[in-house]
């Protein structure tokens, strides 16, 4: 009676780390996202070039930088609200610590969350009302002097709404 009972338990172990490990990568492969120039402008009148993925639809939002490994020190990806409002995010499932930029309809930066801690399921909350989120790897904004009133503008900060 031990066999049958030993062998499901077994099995129930692997396929449950084949889950752990196949799932994350399953999933980045299938989440596609496009990608456009950012700009910061300072108000020291410095412009900061990056390349950012664009998340747009729900689906892309929730799923953001997740399992993600590595980024480029110029990369990051700019979350689009599409109207504003205040904004919470967390860092589950996020391995990369990240600087979050939150801005308004402007593009203007309101409200920065540095060193944001992987994995973390603490809240992240925008302060106020804003439009957008540009997640940078951490330490970005230290080392570059991004700061609130700084401003971001891409083809996304500057599409026309209805």
């Amino acid at each position: 009676m031990r066999g049958p009972v030993l062998f499901h338990a077994i099995r129930s172990a692997i396929l449950a780390l084949f889950f752990m490990v196949a799932l994350p990568a399953l999933a980045e492969e299938q989440m596609g996202f496009d990608k456009e120039p950012l700009l910061i402008q300072t108000a020291a009148g410095k412009v900061l070039h990056f390349t950012v993925e664009i998340a747009s639809t729900p689906d892309q939002r929730a799923y953001g930088l997740m399992f993600r490994k590595v980024m480029a020190d110029d990369a990051g990806m700019i979350f689009d609200f599409d109207e504003p409002r205040r904004v919470t995010m967390w860092m589950e499932n996020t391995i990369l610590p990240l600087d979050m930029l939150f801005a308004d309809d402007t593009g203007t930066i309101r409200h920065i969350k540095e060193n944001a801690t992987p994995y973390s399921r603490d809240i992240i909350d925008s302060m106020s009302p804003v439009k957008y989120v540009v997640e940078l790897n951490a330490g970005i904004v230290a080392k570059l002097g991004i700061k609130p009133g700084d401003r971001i503008v891409s083809a996304t900060t500057t599409k026309k709404t209805k």
